[in-house]
């Protein structure tokens, strides 16, 4: 039996942070924490090493109770699994950094966390309320708070050993350029949205010259329409590789350098978002020159409230 792809194993040296991040990562943006648990222990189990998580998900105590499950199994040991999680907007007044990122910590169960993000770079109104809103359903955003002055503080954690290494998370070039030039602690990731209707070529590129690496979510468009595991170019390269189109998208994610995000929480497709292989160049070249289709899905960006943007048929 032929050995299995590496492209599966693959690591991204983290030229501003300690170690490496794995390419494959696991998102546990899952509602329910029951279902959260069961789903990064299969997603451990079949061998993903990257766990994604945030304040904002409010089940950070059911991903550490599923890496307590598997660390007590005996099989996968700390050092070997990267956690990331990410500071919520209402959190980014400075003297508000740490306390959130120790609560995030205490309830994934670790002595250290990998990686935090600040989630977008939106300041809410700082307080207890993750979503605050004024009586015309408006979101309370914070002027009393700069980007900068929250990055600062997660040099601090860094400083103080509490992280290995920081980032941001859906920011735009503008954004990702206004920290970098200010950092004493440069960027180590940045999580984007990314996938072949939004390859964010000008940010990927960015970060490749200042050693950031770009970690793309809804890497499969998240199911939406315009439906990327329908298009007719990812189909016919599926067919002719002999892999599902969901592998064959986030094949092309590793091998154009990025990291990526996937979610689920069924076993079969779990195990199906692991096993990937390495793509012939025609086939990646066919994915960048031949799908022209451009498409932005989640907002989050404009406003920093996720959501998916519902699209007609």
């Amino acid at each position: 039996m032929a050995a299995p792809d590496a492209l599966r194993y693959a690591k991204i040296p983290l030229t501003h942070g300690s170690g490496a991040i794995p390419a494959v990562g696991f998102g546990t943006l899952i509602p329910d924490p029951l279902a959260t648990r069961r789903a990064t222990k299969i997603a451990l189990e079949v061998g993903f090493r990257h766990l994604d998580c945030s304040e904002r998900y409010n089940n950070e105590k059911a991903v550490g109770d599923a890496l307590q499950d598997v660390f007590n199994a005996g099989a996968i040991h700390r050092k070997d699994v990267f956690v990331t999680t990410k500071l919520w907007n209402n959190n980014h007044r400075p003297e508000r950094v740490k306390p959130a990122f120790e609560a995030s910590r205490q309830r994934l169960q670790l002595d250290l966390v990998d990686c935090y993000l600040i989630h977008t770079p939106f300041a809410f109104r700082p307080g207890d309320e993750q979503d605050p809103r004024d009586e015309r359903g408006h979101v309370i955003y914070d002027p009393g708070v700069t980007l900068v002055e929250t990055w600062q503080a997660l040099e601090r954690l860094v400083d103080e050993g509490q992280c290995k290494a920081i980032g941001l998370s859906n920011v735009n070039l503008e954004k990702l350029q206004e920290v970098v030039e200010a950092a004493r602690i440069k960027p180590a990731v940045v999580e984007v949205e990314s996938h072949p209707y939004l390859p964010e070529s000008d940010l990927l590129e960015y970060c490749q010259q200042h050693g950031i690496v770009l970690l793309a979510f809804a890497a499969l468009g998240h199911g939406m329409e315009p439906r990327l595991l329908d298009h007719p170019v990812i189909i016919a390269i599926a067919q002719r590789v002999g892999k599902t189109p969901a592998q064959v998208l986030l094949a092309w994610a590793v091998q154009r350098g990025t990291a990526f995000l996937t979610t689920s929480v069924t076993p079969d497709r779990i195990q199906e978002n692991f096993e990937l292989s390495t793509l012939p160049e025609d086939a990646m070249r066919e994915i960048r020159d031949s799908i022209t289709t451009n498409v932005r899905f989640n907002a989050v960006v404009e406003t920093g409230v996720p959501g998916f943007i519902p699209r007609a048929r």
